[in-house]
């Protein structure tokens, strides 16, 4: 399966092809251009992402159908790791096979990655200097203002009627007064949609405007694509992907404990994000807590305020908001100093690249496993519904993770401490700017941290 041209413009012919026809195919290679410029521009978490990725893949391009796009996305959202990241991997295995999900996955990855290594060392560096930290105490507020964000922009996406709102509703409870596992939430979800798919099928349909595209024409990959050769479900298929990516697992975990032993920092960082990424649902944003509870409580890595400061850095760079691992694994192999003092540089990376890399993994397999089940289940509610009650129940968990990186911010030292007004209002003005006169992040994240940097440096 092929995809259009990209082009520069977005009214440009070529960018908009006559809107009786299908969009012309490209080569892999003009794909892979496109992926790799996705990678660089893929800012503003996951609602970011996946908005990014709609206006130019089914409005722009029309490489796919909106219908199909949001079946797809329902099974990311369903699976535990970076679902922005699981829908480009998606797309792309849907065009060119297992190379063009490979390829869209990995270039969604690997710029972040980069980037994040070089920012690593320069906030172990320089992270104390007055500059630095005051830049620092103006972005926080604007991160929980961004995830405040997420929680109304996919709220708004998922949740059509009081049914969906419930769940997501439920879902809030359930994991902010009860303390429920994320897998529990997911699981139950699930259930209700599973009945509620039989009860009240029109409460569960997934979103779509149908063939028409809401005016965008005719897609590539359209509601009525049939099924290409390399995406239908075969048993042999499925077995050889498992086993391969047992392999990708199982052979660097073996040279971890071989050269390390099991008890050393990388390898608990190799084993911990293979938990993380195969027990956390929600998307980047409902791993976060595991990660923190994990990474900060448990082994000690980095600190509650390094945590935040490096999901502040996620947030301005492209890639997945998750991608914060790469920081997390950066500090902890820094600090530790795992190769000696003289080089821990190389720790850091190192540790990064360790942790990247069995956070992820699962992610491609989920895509290149699951994904001809999804597309032969597309047209069924009894599977469909299912997804669109666990997209419901995520709403929930994101605003759950606005109350608990609010609270860290407006209550640095806890609730026996002082409330900070400062940051409250540098929160509020950047929801505003958000919400309210659709801001992009980067640029609020930036005005944030120039008011953060005022208040620090020059108040002092």
């Amino acid at each position: 399966m092929t995809a259009p041209t990209p082009s520069s413009s977005p009214s440009s012919p070529a960018a908009q092809p006559g809107l009786d026809a299908a969009p012309p195919a490209v080569s892999f290679w003009q794909a892979l251009a496109f992926w790799l410029k996705l990678g660089f521009i893929s800012f503003g978490g996951p609602a970011g992402q996946i908005a990014i990725m709609h206006r130019e893949l089914v409005e722009r391009r029309r490489w796919i159908s909106e219908r199909r796009f949001l079946h797809a996305l329902n099974y990311c959202m369903v699976l535990p790791g970076p679902e922005a990241q699981q829908l480009a991997t998606y797309i792309g295995w849907l065009m060119h096979r297992t190379r063009g999900g490979i390829v869209a996955g990995g270039l969604f990855v690997l710029p972040s990655l980069l980037i994040l290594i070089g920012l690593s060392w320069v906030y172990i560096a320089f992270g104390q200097v007055p500059l630095v930290a005051g830049l620092f105490y103006g972005i926080k507020p604007a991160v929980t203002a961004i995830v405040v964000q997420a929680a109304h922009r996919i709220g708004t996406r998922a949740l059509k009627n009081s049914w969906l709102w419930a769940i997501a509703a439920a879902s809030f409870v359930a994991i902010f007064a009860l303390h429920a596992p994320f897998p529990a939430i997911v699981a139950g979800a699930a259930l209700v949609g599973w009945i509620g798919g039989r009860v009240a099928p029109d409460r569960f349909q997934a979103g779509g405007h149908g063939p028409s595209q809401a005016g965008h024409g005719p897609a590539l990959i359209d509601d009525d694509t049939p099924i290409p050769p390399h995406a239908q479900f075969a048993w042999p298929r499925l077995a050889r992907v498992v086993l391969i990516g047992a392999l990708l697992w199982v052979l660097p975990m073996g040279v971890l404990v071989a050269t390390q032993g099991w008890q050393a920092p990388l390898t608990q960082m190799g084993w911990f994000f293979t938990k993380a990424a195969l027990l956390t649902f929600g998307g980047a944003y409902a791993v976060l807590p595991y990660v923190y509870q994990g990474a900060v409580g448990h082994y000690g890595w980095l600190t509650p305020t390094q945590m935040i400061d490096g999901l502040a850095l996620g947030e301005t760079t492209p890639g997945p908001l998750i991608m914060v691992v790469a920081f997390v694994g950066f500090v902890g192999g820094h600090v530790k100093a795992l190769f000696g003092p003289e080089a821990q540089f190389l720790a850091g990376a190192v540790a990064a690249c360790v942790v990247t890399w069995f956070t992820f993994l699962p992610s491609f397999l989920f895509i290149l496993a699951g994904g001809p089940l999804v597309e032969r289940t597309r047209d069924h509610i009894r599977y469909t519904a299912p997804l669109t009650a666990i997209t419901a129940a995520v709403v929930g968990v994101i605003v759950n993770l606005a109350l608990f990186f609010g609270w860290h911010v407006l209550w640095p030292q806890g609730w026996g401490g002082p409330f900070d007004a400062v940051s409250a209002l540098i929160a509020l003005g950047a929801a505003v700017a958000l919400m309210r006169f659709q801001r992009n992040v980067i640029q609020v994240i930036g005005v944030c941290a120039l008011v953060g940097w005022g208040v620090k440096v020059l108040g002092a």
